[in-house]
């Protein structure tokens, strides 16, 4: 069996930034309660999958953080003003993409320049 090596652009230092805030204690109780329910029937393995592989997003943050309004934000991500409102003020969450394209500005602000020039 080979050995796999992790290859990572990221400094030690932002890597440990990105477990800084993480609850492991809480992350752990939560999957033994979905595995629990799965085993029940009440829940899909695909759906406990997925969601374990999106990234934590506070959605005001990082649009604060770029100085953006709510309707400059909801553009870029090409998305309504509405459902902008509605992520920061808890009434829904980001889908899956829009979650993964948040995190992706948030490591590389830069990225809103390139998709707000694609939709020109």
């Amino acid at each position: 069996m080979a050995d796999h090596i992790f290859k990572s652009k990221l400094s030690l230092e932002e890597v440990e930034d990105n477990f800084r805030n993480v609850d492991f204690f809480s992350g752990l109780k939560e999957g033994l309660e979905e595995a629990a329910a799965y085993e029940k029937g009440k829940a899909k393995a695909a759906t406990i999958a997925r969601k374990r592989s999106l990234p934590v997003v506070d959605v005001k943050s990082e649009r604060e953080s770029l100085d953006m309004t709510q309707k400059a934000f909801a553009h870029v991500l090409g998305v309504s003003i509405r459902t902008v409102e509605a992520w920061e003020s808890g009434r829904s969450t980001p889908s899956p993409t829009a979650k993964n394209l948040i995190y992706l500005i948030s490591r590389d602000p830069e990225l809103v320049n390139v998709l707000q020039n694609s939709r020109n």
